[in-house]
């Protein structure tokens, strides 16, 4: 019987709480009070129906657990066969899910199906043409908390299957102090301080600067694990790099995008983060077809 987990990128973890909470809402959002009610006025209880999920063009595919979990928890007698799992490259034209079952079930999880399916996969898909684009480089392209709200934990899941990797989840699992930080707290050497005497033996801190000047402070302190270049240009990311000698990981940040991260990576930081990843990615055409 296929699952949920089985559909899931081995390489990537996303909460099977998560997949539910996010399902939940979506159907609470779309059923209201009332449900379908035009699938109720018009489809005999007792059709059944068989779709097939198609997607209308290459890329990368991610979210099929969030579509099992939609059809399951509108039927318990939906039955489902998976072409591929999340992560896999699929072509215009190729069938993903067939599904089968009683057909106002169907109907009803379709959009909300196709909603998990299109914006997640669209994740992936954008991810992957900025990996492809750095391959042969040591850099690893990262997203942002610059994410949908309520949908972190699966744009999230979705850049993992694209190949890419993920920074900071929230506030609360890594220290990365920003400018405005620094401004608050009296400079650099004060900021780290603090934050040095405040974290825990596993929690990294990464502190941002946008001057080379401020790169060296950060290196004389020792107190930094990770350093964010914030919108420094090819040659000024290169010089960084030459300054850092392989002390502090450095990551690149700020005008990161698809015509200008195969540079990026060739200066040889060891990251870049880009919110686009997720805040604009297109989403991914897929449609749902009946064969009656």
């Amino acid at each position: 019987m296929i699952t949920t987990t089985s559909l899931l990128y081995p390489d990537a973890f996303l909460s099977p709480l998560a997949i539910g909470e996010a399902v939940q809402r979506a159907l609470d959002e779309d059923l209201g009070r009332a449900g379908d009610i035009t699938s109720l006025a018009t489809i005999p209880e007792a059709t059944r129906a068989q779709a097939i999920l198609v997607a209308r063009q290459s890329g990368v595919i991610a979210g099929l657990p969030l579509a099992l979990a939609t059809l399951q928890k509108l039927s318990s007698d939906i039955d489902v066969r998976a072409h591929v799992r999340d992560a896999a490259r699929v072509v215009r034209g190729q069938q993903v899910l067939t599904i089968s079952g009683p057909a106002r079930a169907i109907l009803t999880a379709e959009r909300t199906a196709l909603n998990f399916v299109g914006r997640l996969s669209g994740v992936a898909t954008l991810t992957a043409d900025y990996v492809a684009r750095t391959e042969g480089t040591k850099m690893r392209i990262c997203c942002t908390r610059k994410t949908t709200p309520g949908l972190r934990a699966l744009e999230k899941y979705a850049v993992r299957c694209g190949g890419g990797f993920n920074h900071r989840f929230g506030l609360d699992d890594a220290i990365l102090i920003k400018d405005n930080h620094i401004a608050v707290a009296g400079g650099i050497c004060a900021v780290l301080e603090r934050a040095r005497a405040h974290a825990g033996h596993l929690v990294k801190i990464e502190i941002e600067v946008d001057t080379l000047a401020q790169l060296r402070e950060v290196l004389d302190t020792g107190l930094a694990d990770a350093v964010l270049l914030d919108n420094m240009d090819l040659a000024t990311l290169r010089e960084a790099v030459r300054i850092n000698e392989g002390r502090l990981q450095l990551e690149a940040s700020g005008g990161v995008t698809l015509d200008s991260i195969a540079a990026i990576a060739a200066t040889g930081v060891d990251y870049a983060s880009a919110g686009a990843l997720t805040h604009s990615a297109p989403n991914f055409d897929c449609a749902l077809d009946i064969e009656m």
